[in-house]
């Protein structure tokens, strides 16, 4: 991975865990901070926001398993290596490697999704928490029309058994990439071309293609399974809500109304951008993080 001045300060780490290796970048001092990509991002989507961040707090860039520079282990038929609840303990071995017992998290839209799963298995490992640009996984599928299916088809196209999407997609990678980054009526001109180029180079690889489809298999398997069965647990820490005005889940959702639903201590509200918050309004973002996080 070579980020080309996109996180200045900060240090290249590849921590192994118990089942896979995690790739990460770490910067600054203070409380313990880990962000966490979406689809079909790395870490590096938080270039815009982590520098800033790290001027209060020991902040942590990390790539889900399957995805960017972390590893990629071989899933099964049940798709368990790629479920969020494997992907929340990566993290949670991750920061204990790197000294941090209990921290502060934020995902956006997949990583949202392993933050979710990492607050409720994990409870005393976070204090606070933020998801962006997401509501419930399980809330999403049961609300499934016509809009959404149109919307967020990829999560009906990912989930075919393989290799149809992973031959799909290989066929030209940089197309559909660019496609899913721009796909939601922002465009491609709101991301650094430096940051382009590093989803372009993971996306490439065939492994990548594969561990990402295997994450939204588990998402309409195994973790609506374990969500099933965690249905009375609740997220018992702060939890900040921020999702774009112009995205889909602010036209087909209720993401305040659903996220209180599983939560106890919600708050948030919607921003001028689409899906990529980081990226397209990292200023607004930084500072709804920076109030959240502090308070």
């Amino acid at each position: 991975m070579t980020d080309d001045g996109l996180f200045p300060g900060f240090t290249t780490h590849r921590v192994q865990i118990a089942e896979t290796q995690i790739h990460c970048v770490v910067g600054g001092n203070g409380p313990p901070l880990l962000l966490l990509h979406g689809y079909p991002q790395t870490h590096v989507m938080w270039h815009r926001v982590a520098p800033a961040l790290a001027r209060r707090y020991t902040v942590v860039c990390a790539d889900l398993r399957g995805y960017g520079d972390s590893g990629k282990p071989e899933s099964d038929a049940a798709h368990a290596p790629y479920s969020k609840r494997a992907m929340a303990r990566d993290m949670v071995e991750l920061m204990r490697d790197l000294g941090h017992a209990r921290f502060r998290l934020a995902g956006h839209d997949r990583g949202a999704r392993v933050t979710h799963r990492l607050c409720l298995d994990h409870p005393d490992a976070v204090s606070h928490a933020a998801v962006l640009d997401i509501s419930p996984t399980r809330t999403m599928y049961q609300r499934t029309d016509r809009a959404f299916a149109t919307a967020y088809y990829h999560w009906f196209f990912l989930i075919q058994p393989f290799d149809l999407p992973e031959r799909m997609i290989g066929a030209d990678p940089i197309y559909y990439l660019h496609r899913k980054l721009g796909g939601w009526g922002t465009g491609l001109a709101h991301f650094d071309p430096r940051a382009l180029a590093e989803y372009e180079r993971c996306f490439r690889d065939p492994a990548t293609i594969h561990a990402t489809c295997e994450d939204y298999r588990a998402a309409a398997s195994i973790d609506l399974a374990h969500d099933a069965a965690s249905e009375a647990r609740r997220v018992g820490c702060p939890l900040l809500v921020l999702w774009g005005e112009r995205g889909i889940v602010h036209r087909l959702f209720a993401p305040l109304d659903d996220w209180r639903a599983v939560a106890d201590d919600v708050r948030g509200r919607s921003l001028p951008a689409g899906h990529y918050l980081a990226e397209e309004v990292p200023g607004e973002t930084l500072q709804e993080l920076e109030s959240f996080f502090a308070s």
